[in-house]
């Protein structure tokens, strides 16, 4: 093996099986956890507010699936391009140094928008074929990305904070406060475009960027010290995350199985507003989304307080496969509370969801390759929604909502989807629920998901560390 491969210490099983010397979380780690917490779950707000409020307002001034299609696209895309990367940095810096850079990037990033907004008329902002659009939006979303690689740390916190016990319900609490985010951002997102426009919108980001900063500046991470080999280039960082998922037996499947997952969640991010804002005005779909997020913190909540049983793994197929159920028939009528109620019970099961995978990797993956580990899954994940996002959204466009609102889609799908306007939307839907439901109930036959489950249960109840990290000091002492 050449001197640029990922040692074996590093990645292999058996350091992990050897390695029962395990530093317990500090005494103060649950409260410095609950302020890392409230800290991410504002930056969250924050950025999420801006880009909602940006697909908002484009699809208001354009009415364009395709448009509101690119853009979640191409934030998705985004996340699958640095996913990976972001993981390094996790990895090979002090958690609350990542935290404040990726903050100040934002700002950097939303403030250039800001210029922008200024600089340039409305007109050419708006303009899907002219460059500006896209800069304008690349701005934005690039300053929004970079909130995903606060999301990793924060995992990986969990790990060095929370007991091993615990950390499934500290993962709930996560869902929770992340529910909250999406309910706040969805509710002023919508009136912040309805009543100030864009322009307003952009300033109150800012104002609340610099309010986030200012409080993470003042909190302090227990952390042990980082020690970095020599040699380890960054496309040896690279392959030590790929190595480390190849060292767990089905784990490339969990995150293969939440890739295609993600295709069906690329129809969400596709048409979900548009759906919703065929229906309400955009103040009243803001508020619909926000009161629906209160999914998130129900989910979230039921989570943090009973876990996500024995094993994990099989909680999140159920549920996956009942999202489908539920993707398949929410917009079966265009009745406003039936999809409504469809995106709040959608929202409940998306904590479990989400916390089942964060929990699996937490256990059974070595602390100091969990961040690469993380972005490896986010890389994965990211890159199926964008795919489907950028193929249904010019397929809606142009072929389906024509379709089904032509007197020969009307009558061929009238007697299952029924009438209104945006019956081509519904029938994306359909088919996406049918696809979950089979992907939920085939990966619990499979293999992968049976060997994973005996990895989980067999792991330590800790994730072990490295035995050439040096762990000897004090948490205290690291900060210093």
């Amino acid at each position: 093996m050449s001197q640029e491969e990922p040692s074996s210490a590093d990645i292999e099983t058996t350091d992990r099986q050897q390695t029962a010397a395990t530093e317990a979380p500090p005494k103060s780690g649950h409260r410095t956890f609950m302020h890392v917490l409230v800290n991410t779950a504002l930056a969250n707000v924050v950025t999420s507010f801006l880009w909602f409020a940006l697909t908002f307002w484009v699809y208001l001034e354009t009415r364009s699936v395709l448009a509101t299609g690119l853009i979640g696209g191409t934030y998705m895309l985004l996340v699958a391009f640095f996913g990976l990367f972001f993981g390094v940095l996790v990895d090979r810096y002090r958690k609350h140094a990542v935290m404040v850079g990726s903050t100040l990037f934002t700002v950097a990033c939303f403030a250039l928008a800001g210029t922008m907004f200024l600089l340039v008329p409305e007109a050419e902002l708006l303009s899907l074929s002219g460059i500006w659009f896209w800069l304008f939006a690349l701005v934005v979303l690039i300053g929004a990305v970079v909130e995903q690689l606060r999301n990793i740390a924060l995992s990986t916190t969990v790990t060095l904070l929370v007991p091993a016990e615990r950390r499934a319900n500290a993962n709930g609490l996560v869902g929770t406060v992340q529910g909250l985010a999406f309910m706040i951002t969805s509710v002023f997102s919508g009136l912040a475009i309805g009543f100030l426009g864009m322009g307003g919108t952009i300033v109150i980001s800012l104002v609340a960027c610099g309010a986030v900063l200012g409080h993470l500046l003042f909190l302090r991470i227990p952390e042990p010290k980082i020690v970095r080999a020599q040699d380890r280039e960054s496309f040896a960082e690279l392959r030590a995350g790929i190595a480390a998922v190849r060292a767990t037996q089905g784990l490339f499947a969990l995150i293969l199985f939440t890739t295609f997952n993600n295709l069906t969640g690329g129809v969400f991010m596709a048409l979900m507003d548009p759906y919703g804002l065929t229906i309400f005005p955009v103040e009243i779909w803001g508020v619909v989304l926000g009161v629906t997020a209160t999914g998130f913190l129900i989910g979230g909540g039921l989570v943090a307080k009973f876990g996500l049983g024995k094993n994990p793994i099989r909680t999140m197929l159920v549920l996956v496969a009942f999202s489908g159920v539920l993707g398949a028939t929410f917009t079966i009528r265009e009745w406003w509370w039936l999809y409504a109620l469809g995106i709040w019970i959608y929202m409940m099961l998306i904590p479990a969801v989400e916390a089942a995978e964060q929990t699996v990797i937490q256990k059974v993956v070595p602390y100091k390759v969990q961040g690469r580990v993380f972005g490896f899954a986010m890389t994965f994940e990211a890159a199926a929604a964008p795919i489907t996002a950028f193929l249904i959204a010019p397929l809606a466009e142009f072929w389906i909502i024509p379709y089904m609102n032509s007197d020969p889609g009307k009558q061929r799908w009238g007697w299952l989807l029924g009438e209104g306007d945006a019956r081509g939307i519904a029938l994306v839907f359909l088919v996406s629920g049918i696809a979950s439901i089979f992907l939920g109930l085939a990966a619990l036959a499979t293999r992968s998901y049976r060997r994973l489950s005996v990895a989980y249960a067999t792991a330590p109840e800790s994730a072990p560390v490295d035995p050439g990290d040096d762990r000897g000091e004090s948490p205290a002492a690291a900060e210093s």
